[in-house]
């Protein structure tokens, strides 16, 4: 588990340098990999080659003679994730070949790589299949279907809750230091993780201050979630009624997913597609229209929505039509749905994230993250017991063990605010069988488990404070 003294398998090849590649090699680069990157657009390794620093070929990658430029024979792992099915499947097999032990391939299509497919992982040489449209469309299914308004995740196996709420004017917590909100609190275990705060994710500390529309991250033990969302302003959903606007793969996938359990209506603005949809999704309202557009949404009865998702492949219109929602629907008198409506936006560039999560989307949805995290995970399962995303901050929440004589076991968490601070915050920690919120006070000794939430560019710091 601690893998303390070894080395890590660090020599990946990947294949592709579009937004997932690129995503990805940037946070493996970060993690002290050594990457080899084969990709035929001189244009994009040449951009590339500004800020990675990786072997970058310029290439097929299905040439062989590339593949050996690259030696191949030497990898870990290769992740094919070029835009093209076929290439990334057969890469794997030529992967294989070469004797690369790991191989992960990104695949659009959901007929390949599950246990009862035609041709099944094993069948096609491949490890982990990331499928980026389904990644996103389960987790925006999985957050319709909570009873919050706004995000929570479980933590520790249920027992712990990590919560995202918005911060209204009114809010008991606004303008407020963490230190005067954990004195007025005293009785009631919870921690502020991380702030949303324009298009910067901040990790906090005792002296910050919560502003009004701020987005906070909030770290409660799950008997504590109540009174969290009581004092927070999050409602419960009692009903589930659902627009999403975009009909590609994601909106289409979404629709399908929740199937006939929740009523759906779905905007297309291509007439072609409207028709289509309209005979593979039975249970779904296919409306011909631009879902952008106000009219068009009043029409649709956007009143009567408790959900609204914008899944189009334009970030700005998803958005902005979140922000219209928000205000039509704070603008409309006589429906009783209008103060509990959850916005949730597909957005495709990670820049655009923590922005669209303060202005008009509840939740920021982007597939080059959910991927580049599943993939991540993945190559580093045998230190970490698990990573999440959290969807409107630029940061992770990581469950790990601290390891004998590793530096957070040396002195109490207070005495290490300049290893901690401005990147990482431990939020709770798992002793004498119970989950302990962890305060300044807190020493972690060797072999206790910890919820620690840190920049998403910021993992190795982590590591390094506990495996080593």
């Amino acid at each position: 588990m601690f893998r303390k003294n070894k080395t890590p398998l660090e020599n990946i090849l990947i294949l592709g340098l579009g937004g997932i590649g690129l995503y990805l090699a940037k946070r493996l680069v970060h993690e002290g990999y050594a990457l080899t990157i084969i990709e035929p657009n001189s244009d994009l390794i040449r951009r590339a080659d500004e800020s990675l620093d990786a072997r970058l070929i310029t290439g097929n990658a299905l040439s062989i003679e590339c593949w050996k430029e690259a030696n191949a024979k030497e990898m870990d792992y290769m992740i094919a994730v070029t835009d093209n099915d076929a290439v990334n499947i057969l890469s794997a097999m030529i992967a294989d070949r070469f004797g690369i032990e790991q191989r992960i391939a990104r695949v659009r299509s959901l007929e390949y790589g599950y246990e009862d497919s035609f041709l099944t992982a094993e069948d096609l040489k491949i490890d982990l299949f990331i499928h980026p449209e389904e990644l996103a469309a389960q987790e925006i299914v999985r957050l319709i279907k909570r009873t919050a308004g706004d995000e929570i995740i479980d933590i520790a196996f249920g027992k712990m809750q990590a919560m995202a709420a918005r911060i209204d004017d009114g809010s008991p917590l606004a303008n407020k230091t963490l230190i005067e909100i954990a004195g007025e609190y005293q009785d009631f275990s919870f921690r502020v993780v991380a702030i949303a705060r324009g298009m910067s994710t901040i990790i906090p500390t005792g002296k910050t201050e919560i502003l009004p529309h701020d987005h906070v991250l909030i770290m409660a033990g799950t008997e504590e979630l109540p009174r969290l969302m009581e004092l927070t302003g999050v409602k419960k959903q009692s009903r589930l009624r659902v627009m999403i606007v975009g009909g590609g793969l994601v909106g289409s996938r979404i629709a399908q997913l929740l199937g006939r359990t929740v009523r759906v209506k779905l905007l297309e603005k291509d007439e072609k597609r409207a028709e289509e949809l309209s005979s593979i999704l039975p249970g779904t309202e296919v409306l011909l229209g631009d879902g952008s557009d106000k009219d068009v949404l009043i029409a649709a009865g956007i009143a009567d929505v408790d959900t609204f998702i914008t899944a189009t492949g334009e970030n700005e219109t998803n958005i902005m039509t979140s922000m219209l929602v928000k205000h039509l629907v704070d603008n409309q008198g006589g429906s009783d749905s209008q103060e509990q409506i959850k916005t949730i936006s597909l957005v495709n560039k990670e820049d655009y994230v923590v922005l669209a999560s303060t202005s008009g989307s509840d939740i920021a949805i982007n597939k080059k993250i959910l991927s580049g995290n599943e993939i991540f995970t993945f190559i580093r399962r045998s230190e970490l017991l698990s990573v999440s995303h959290m969807h409107g901050f630029d940061a992770e929440v990581v469950d790990l063990i601290a390891a004998p004589n590793s530096t957070i076991t040396r002195r109490p968490l207070a005495k290490l605010d300049k290893l901690l601070s401005d990147h990482i915050i431990v939020g709770s920690v798992f002793r004498d069988g119970k989950w302990e919120t962890a305060v300044g006070g807190t020493q972690i000794a060797a072999g206790d488990r910890a919820i620690v939430i840190c920049d998403s560019l910021h993992l190795k710091e982590v590591q390094e404070l506990f495996l080593s």
